[in-house]
């Protein structure tokens, strides 16, 4: 089954860390929650094995530097309009991290029909 999504639409990526948290829950996974509440086509969160941000802190996964702070990217494709709908409140519970907005081409969109998940 194809879902609609417009060809030319926005992916928003959020740039953080493990231990991030909004409330005592991971800003990640408040991050999705919010996304799907709004009605947004879907969110992937990625986990890195090396990275450092804004105050050049090495997050890393090897054993020896055995990291608690793994990089996290949080990745949303959907129209302009409703990205736009996500962004004031990241705006007030991102305290660290980047965000960024690119134009992405979507090629398609779907699912199998009456799969559960």
């Amino acid at each position: 089954m194809k879902l609609k999504l417009p060809e030319e639409a926005k992916r928003l990526s959020i740039y953080t860390g493990e231990r991030d948290k909004i409330e005592g829950k991971p800003l990640v996974e408040a991050v999705v929650e919010k996304a799907r509440e709004l009605g947004l086509a879907g969110a992937t969160v990625l986990r890195g094995a090396l990275g450092y941000g804004a105050n050049s802190r090495m997050r890393t996964s090897k054993i020896l530097m055995l990291s608690q702070d793994l990089p996290l990217v949080v990745e949303i494709i959907d129209s302009a309009e409703k990205i736009d709908r996500l962004l004031p409140w990241l705006d007030e519970v991102i305290r660290e991290g980047l965000v960024t907005i690119e134009p992405v081409t979507v090629f398609f969109y779907r699912h199998k029909e009456g799969e559960k998940d």
